[in-house]
């Protein structure tokens, strides 16, 4: 699996070739084009860079999903859309909390309340402080982009791996409506709204409310009830105002909630927990996968309930020749999580540690986040082009999570210390604790049931100076630079309990308290330079050295332990780019070569803690990932259009630590880098039928996934074979009928078209798997209707 350098140089000369072909070949149509036939390709813009600006003109590279992509791809969130930009992996948990993007391979994956992202997800210029918060379902889109690499410079800290910028669609100036109903098979559907317009001379409104619902696609054999689906509801509203002095505001409100009952694990190969159980996976054993298993035998609903609510303000004005940006935001995320830990429905008498017992986990936390930022940018057009700003931002979380488990351990040595500690008898025997445990009728089995709870909080506290420019020293030639001075502090409390009346413990259920707090601090300055370089009015060079900075965090989880209260180090890299765009009348390509290597890298590692795996953020090492990347679109004529993208990568451990206290952990230097395909593309085919009385529209796309090692950083596909998910390719289609100038339009909607099965997610123990709901084959239907 592992993606050899002779690989990437011939990856590399390769795409070098193809990219001199492309470009010389098309410049020379371009140039030969007649006058009148140019312009068949809209302009695409961007705001990789805080400005409005042509995508072929950014030094960046950045993939673009616009509106007609995202509406044709007909995904219900950021999960659907991700396998249209092939640098993109994202890791599905048993809840949106747990669940995380990562480009060209890198990305956090933690449990841990006092951790961030590597990847920042911006929505409308306000950064979430977890990408989970953009996980819940999508709006009206105006676009998303997908920016690749250490963005630090102005997008900041939580962007050492790259950021995902959403933009939504604004208010218009003429009234406009639109009404949208999509339905699917198995009792799926999702409804959506919105009006717009002008409120008066100098205001403009847009509402846009939506529902969804979805009974689930796995069938839980204890209940006979379906599961991993959703019940959704929100809505969004802006004004933009226009005040005196060309001063305009924008606020923006929104709440979304959600009541899903997802993600089950599924049990793909035999766990031996559940003998005789109807959910009984079709396998022999580890990597002899049932890519048909939709049943689980679960007497505890894997659920999540969510709630988001959020308001901005965004105030533009300028100020003589410069423009005056300030973004103001407070979002709030409340979550609670329903998790089955045992993964089955079996009870008994039996004494543990043999067998099979009980594991349910409910957490609940909010997390509440303010920030502020201040952006001053100069005119463009002048030989020098700038912009600095400041930054701020602040986020507090609560988090409570409570185990119930049956019970395991020495009752005997229990008794003893409750007659010591509660009873305040001196010194008890072991045969006082066991007459106490025969006159209460005490017992320790599998049916004992016995709890602890943790209590947690955590506050981050970010403040940013940054500046951002280019230099032209001519027309065709521009220098570029960038600078981030970060100052941020991390902080913590738990407490946890155990909850039994005489201190009994379980599977993953301690008999003692424990009571830690932490506090750390980092500052960081981190910078860009390079230059870019146009060939000719349609391409253009550009090569990039940039740093990225993830700030420092703590471990804490539920059962932590003395040793997580050592703060984790920050995570430094360093990026190089050499980048290439071309954009004629009827094509666009973009493609670029990176190098980027980590140091401090934040990651999970897994281990085996009180009887329940867990996985311990740490400072695992350094890492380097490297490849070549390659956009396009291209306009083969006015009917139709074929975009794609393709993505080689090598994210492997240069050098791998073990967590502090760990004699010994699984991973190694040169292994791959979980969740990091070595190879992914994708091409996506539209062609429009004009007739008299209506338009025909068939989409066609296909999504190839090389495969994923899907276990701890550091391990290998040799060491943990159960987390080598195999590759898959998914062919989706459409067919619109559009009518009185789109005013209407039905669709009739195909997803994976071959019925591929496959999976996304390793979740551990040896046998639990995420299955998609787009892994089956299923059929749609859409009306949407303008007015």
């Amino acid at each position: 699996m592992r993606f050899t350098l002779s690989r990437l140089n011939s990856s590399i000369s390769a795409a070098l070739a193809l990219t001199s072909y492309v470009a010389l070949s098309t410049a020379a149509l371009a140039q030969e084009a007649p006058k009148e036939d140019q312009g068949l390709l809209e302009k695409i813009t961007v705001t990789a860079q805080k400005r409005v600006e042509n995508l072929n003109e950014v030094p960046v590279a950045v993939s673009v999903l616009r509106e007609d992509q995202i509406n044709a791809a007909f995904a219900a969130n950021i999960e659907g859309l991700q396998a249209l930009v092939p640098s993109v992996s994202f890791r599905k948990g048993n809840t949106n909390r747990n669940s995380a993007i990562t480009i060209r391979g890198i990305g956090t994956i933690s449990f841990s309340v006092a951790a961030e992202p590597s990847v920042s997800t911006v929505v409308d210029g306000v950064v979430l402080g977890r990408s989970g918060q953009a996980f819940i379902d999508l709006y009206d889109l105006e676009r998303i982009e997908v920016l690749r690499g250490p963005q630090g410079t102005l997008f900041g800290k939580n962007a050492s791996a790259g950021v995902v910028n959403i933009s939504t669609k604004k208010p218009t100036a003429g009234f406009e409506g639109n009404a949208e109903l999509s339905l699917y098979q198995d009792n799926e559907y999702r409804l959506k709204a919105s009006v717009s317009g002008e409120l008066n001379d100098n205001a403009f409104g847009s509402v846009t409310v939506l529902k969804s619902q979805f009974d689930g696609y796995i069938k839980n054999v204890h209940n006979n009830e379906m599961t991993n689906g959703y019940d959704k509801e929100g809505v969004r509203a802006m004004l933009n105002y226009e005040a005196a002095g060309d001063t305009n505001m924008l606020f923006i409100f929104e709440n979304m909630k959600s009541n899903d009952n997802c993600c089950a694990d599924l049990e793909l190969t035999p766990s031996g927990r559940h003998p005789g159980s109807e959910a009984l996976p079709n396998s022999t054993g580890s990597g002899d996968f049932d890519f048909d298993q939709r049943k689980i035998d679960h007497d505890f609903e894997t659920r999540t309930i969510d709630e988001t609510t959020g308001f901005s303000l965004q105030i533009d004005k300028p100020i003589g020749s410069h423009e005056f940006t300030s973004i103001t935001a407070y979002r709030s995320w409340d979550n609670t999580e329903l998790r089955e830990g045992d993964f089955t429905s079996i009870g008994g008498s039996q004494p543990i540690p043999t067998g099979t017992f009980l594991l349910h986990d409910t957490g609940i936390q909010n997390w509440k986040q303010t920030s502020q930022e201040f952006r001053f940018a100069s005119p463009t057009g002048n030989d020098l082009e700038y912009q600095v700003g400041f930054f701020w931002w602040k986020q507090q979380s609560e988090r409570n999570f409570t185990r119930d488990a049956s019970c395991s351990g020495n009752l005997t040595t229990t008794i003893q210390n409750y007659l010591s500690t509660q009873l305040g008898q001196d010194a008890p025997t072991a045969e006082q604790a066991d007459q106490f445990i025969a006159d209460n009728l005490l017992s320790c089995n599998r049916n004992d049931i016995v709890s602890a709870t943790a209590f947690m909080n955590t506050e981050f506290n970010n403040w940013a100076l940054f500046a951002d420019g280019k230099y032209h020293i001519n027309e065709d030639f521009r220098l570029l630079f960038g600078m981030r001075y970060t100052d941020d502090e991390v902080s913590f409390e738990h407490n946890r309990y155990n909850n039994d009346e005489y201190g009994r413990g379980g599977i993953g259920v301690r008999d003692f308290a424990t009571n830690f707090d932490g506090k750390t601090d980092e500052t960081n300055v981190s910078v860009k330079v390079g230059a870019q370089f146009d060939i000719n009015k349609d391409s253009m060079v550009y090569a990039t050295y940039s740093q990225g900075y993830k700030g420092p965090a703590f471990n804490v989880f539920y059962n932590m332990n003395p040793t997580d209260t050592l703060p984790i180090g920050k995570e430094s890299s360093d990026a190089y780019e050499l980048g290439y765009k071309f954009a004629s009348r009827d094509l666009i390509f973009n493609a670029a070569i990176f190098r980027t290597e980590i140091d401090g890298f934040q990651a999970n590692n897994s281990e085996l803690l009180d009887g329940v795996t867990i996985t311990r953020l740490t400072n695992a090492g350094s890492v380097i990932t490297q490849g070549i990347e390659a956009d396009v679109l291209w306009q083969v004529s006015e009917s139709f259009t074929l975009s794609g993208g393709f993505a080689s990568v090598d994210a492997e451990v240069d050098e791998f630590l073990c967590p502090v206290g760990s004699a010994t952990c699984d991973g190694r230097s040169g292994a791959d880098l979980p969740f990091s395909p070595d190879l992914k593309y994708s091409v996506v085919g539209e062609y429009t039928w004009e007739l008299a009385d209506m338009n025909v529209i068939l989409n066609s796309s296909y999504v190839y996934t090389d495969e994923i090692f899907a276990g701890a950083p550091g391990a290998t596909a040799q060491s943990n074979p159960e987390a080598l998910l195999p590759d898959y390719g998914i062919l989706n289609a459409s067919l619109a009928f559009s009518f009185d100038d789109d005013a209407y339009r039905v669709t009739l909607i195909g997803k994976n078209l071959t019925d591929e099965s496959f999976i996304t997610t390793y979740s551990g123990d040896g046998f639990r798997y995420q299955i998609p709901r787009d892994a089956d084959r299923y059929f749609g239907v859409q009306f949407k209707a303008r007015f």
